[in-house]
């Protein structure tokens, strides 16, 4: 059974690069050990989810991603 709520407050993303942080993103942990992810100007239009495997490799994902 899956618990997506949120089990940690929304933080900027340390893989967000912009200098100016008009383009971050805002990542907090779920109670089922997955993320929760949300554009930081937006934060009304809710979050996406990511279970535990797919937030591992959404993280690895953007932590390969060198073309930033």
């Amino acid at each position: 059974m899956t618990d997506k709520r949120i089990a940690t407050p929304f933080r900027t993303s340390s893989l967000s690069s912009s200098t100016d942080r008009q383009e971050c993103g805002k990542v907090a942990g779920t109670r089922d050990g997955g993320r929760a992810v949300r554009d930081s100007e937006r934060p009304a239009y809710g979050a996406t989810y990511r279970s535990p495997t797919a937030g591992a490799a959404f993280r690895t994902a953007m932590k390969a991603d060198d073309s930033r």
